[in-house]
């Protein structure tokens, strides 16, 4: 897809969501009710985000309708920075740098004496739903400045400076920022400012750093003043002045309106003037019709939640996913959600994450959760594929903005993901009713179906392993391994440890040739997924009059929960466990894990096994820690509270949890462990950033900030 038909799709886009004027006029909430549900305040110190070592950013940050800029407020008390938005926090393709500690920092000034706002009085930062706001009171002024998003290029700022005195002013106005260079070369030598005749552009050298930094040197990152300006640059700092004064009455006041742009290509560059131009044409209209939309979102996340804590939460949810929602760049075709813009390694599309995102978008924007659906299916392999027809069907476990011809790092063809494709179709349908996307999606899930059945069933018994491709990556046994206990999305758990017997072992075709390869083990959770999209398939068919179709897929539905029920659940223990692929044996040695709690959310557990089950889930020596559904058990010898999946809380498996509860009459168990997790989980409750997961011992946050499946599937947890 071309920039310029990206940017014609964008309205279409916008346009096809939750009816913003419809949801408003039945809001029981403004936005402004749910100001700094996120602390969004900080300024870094360097370039790099974060510590080095754990490759996080520990600022908060806010972006809007798939910018891939984004902004934090100033740090309170931190007077230098009073007057600009911290950043703009940049992705160079694949990875976040802070550009600036604050590009457009205000400066006035009357009589020629500069006014400094570091002696500002009663200091506000505020992040509110869409956008950001920060005001003080200095030398008989207010300034109140606002930043919000008007495309997924650009952010528009204004700067409102009231005189509260009763003489007339006449002030002088300006801006200066300084870049923030990265360390080491060649990186640090990639930004550059220049002057504008409208203000300030930073352009980009072309840096291929695999690793760290990708630049193809098209990128800009623009700074347009509606005012007629003066920028001069000295290295890497610049100065713009406002040509004309700022005549200001008794209690009068004037805005400055600004926006800045980050671009990728010249085309990008192009498309992205005549956005800027309207809105520095009319201000107020854009801000109105932004503010419009962000009352639908947060009226619908919203409605029918508790009032309070939980709608905070609630809309806390939505201003995570859409800070992580990228807009179609590099080999990215559509807009889609990324895990974390927190993260250096989380600037891409995994396929598991989307469509558990999905299901949480759908609630308050269902075209961004069918696009970042699609974005996925944009990668399919089909049999025309040159160098892996015989994955046919499968999703990719990532995209990024370069693909491997391309010099990225990051794609990843070696693995899929678990199977939740059918169920994020089916819960978005049932959130717009479009049947038009059933229709489209339909024969694209069930060849991804199909995959699993053809490519990870070693012995084509009807239960499936988790496994790799056939992929230059994939070499040793334990590369595919590895690849295979990535396709499960759980990396580390204990079940998949190559010291507890683990190993692959290779599918072939009619032909005999090797077309991927099978852990020997098959997993409960994979087998109850599929069941579930067996079912949900059946329910699609039946929608769109496929009725043979439908009874076929009911029938294996039935067929691989009846084998769940029979070979993968222990009695003694009250669990479902994985089962050894060449003996049949349930692998209880390896502990209880939180994949035997999938059958109660697919359906497939007996009412007794269920009992069981939850007998189990609400043991305090089991899953119910202080912060319930660890990944592992807090009996097993493998438990560690702070390990990635070998105890720690992920908010999608405390989802199958206590979805599965209800499912089976639990309502109250359910209820009790979801405010027990609420409460727990540190700053859930509060202004804390949602988190990647957490410690179940005491519930503090753990790994990366702005997480979006926890963020979506707590939204889906209230609808």
């Amino acid at each position: 897809m071309s920039r310029s038909s990206q940017t014609a799709a964008a309205p279409a886009l916008a346009a096809g969501r939750v009816d913003p004027a419809a949801a408003a006029q039945t809001a029981s909430e403004s936005p402004a009710t749910f100001a700094n549900v996120l602390d969004l305040q900080g300024v870094p110190s360097t370039a790099l985000p974060g510590d080095p070592t754990n490759n996080v950013n520990p600022i908060g940050v806010f972006a809007d309708l798939g910018a891939w800029h984004a902004y934090a407020l100033p740090k309170a008390g931190n007077t230098a920075s009073y007057g600009a938005f911290t950043g703009p926090l940049y992705i160079a393709q694949e990875y976040p740098w802070w550009l600036s500690k604050g590009i457009s920092h205000l400066t006035l000034s009357e009589g020629g004496q500069a006014i400094d706002l570091a002696n500002a009085l009663n200091p506000a930062f505020t992040s509110l739903p869409g956008l950001l706001r920060q005001s003080f009171d200095v030398d008989d002024l207010r300034v109140t400045m606002e930043l919000r998003y008007v495309s997924n290029r650009t952010a528009m700022v204004q700067a409102f400076v009231e005189n509260t005195s009763g003489r007339p002013r006449t002030l002088g106005a300006g801006w200066t920022g300084s870049l923030l260079r990265p360390a080491d070369e060649p990186i640090k030598s990639a930004p550059s400012l220049q002057a504008t005749a409208t203000g300030v552009e930073v352009g980009f050298a072309k840096v291929r750093q695999t690793q760290d930094y990708l630049t193809d040197g098209t990128e800009k990152f623009q700074v347009t003043h509606a005012e007629p300006v003066t920028t001069s640059v000295a290295d890497d700092s610049y100065t713009t002045t406002l040509n004309e004064p700022l005549a200001l009455e008794p209690h009068g006041s004037r805005a400055l309106t600004w926006t800045e742009s980050y671009t990728f290509t010249a085309s990008d560059y192009a498309a992205e003037q005549p956005v800027v131009a309207r809105t520095l044409a009319a201000p107020s209209a854009v801000a109105a019709a932004d503010e419009q939309r962000w009352r639908g979102y947060v009226t619908a996340a919203t409605r029918g939640v508790p009032v309070g804590e939980r709608q905070r939460l609630a809309v806390k949810s939505v201003e995570t996913l859409i800070t992580n929602w990228r807009s179609p760049a590099g080999a990215l075709r559509r807009d889609g959600v990324t895990p974390s813009i927190s993260n250096k390694w989380f600037s891409g599309f995994w396929s598991w994450d989307s469509w558990k995102q999905a299901v949480g978008t759908a609630v308050f924007d269902p075209a961004l959760a069918e696009s970042q659906i699609r974005s996925m299916f944009d990668y399919q392999v089909t049999a025309a594929s040159l160098d892996r027809p015989q994955d046919a069907g499968m999703i990719p476990d990532c995209i990024f903005y370069n693909d491997p011809a391309h010099g990225g790092g990051n794609w990843n063809e070696r693995n899929s993901k678990p199977p939740l494709a059918a169920w994020a179709v089916w819960s978005v349908f049932q959130r717009n009713g479009d049947v038009g996307f059933l229709e489209e999606m339909y024969p694209k899930l069930v060849a991804y179906h199909d995959w699993w059945y053809r490519n990870r069933d070693h012995d084509h018994n009807g239960l499936a392993e988790y496994g790799s491709t056939v992929d230059p990556v994939n070499v040793t046994d334990e590369d595919k391994r590895l690849a295979a206990a990535w396709e499960s999305g759980m990396d580390d758990a204990p079940r998949f440890d190559a010291a507890l017997g683990t190993e692959v072992v290779p599918n072939t075709d009619a032909s005999g040739n090797t077309v991927g390869y099978s852990l020997t083990q098959e997993s409960v959770d994979l087998n109850s997924y599929l069941a579930a999209e067996s079912g949900v398939l059946a329910q699609i068919a039946d929608r769109l009059g496929r009725h043979a179709d439908a009874a076929g897929f009911q029938a294996s539905a039935a067929a691989v929960a009846s084998a769940v029920q029979q070979k993968m659940y222990d009695p003694a223990s009250g669990w479902f466990y994985d089962i050894s692929l060449a003996t049949g044996e349930l692998l209880t040695e390896r502990g209880r894990g939180i994949e035997g709690v999938v059958p109660l959310w697919a359906g497939v557990a007996t009412p007794e096994q269920a009992a069981a089950v939850r007998t189990n889930l609400v043991s305090p020596t089991e899953f119910n820690t202080h912060l319930p559904f660890p990944t592992v058990a807090a009996s097993s010898p493998y438990y560690e509270s702070t390990s990635y999946w070998r105890g720690s809380v992920w908010i999608d498996q405390a989802y199958f949890a206590i979805e599965g509860l209800k499912r089976y009459g639990y309502t109250d168990d359910a209820a009790a462990l979801a405010d027990k997790l609420r409460a727990n989980a540190a700053g859930m409750l509060g202004d804390g950033p949602l988190m990647e997961n957490y410690d179940s011992s005491d519930g503090s946050a753990t790994c990366s900030q702005g997480f979006s499946w926890s963020a979506a599937l707590l939204l889906a947890l209230e609808h």
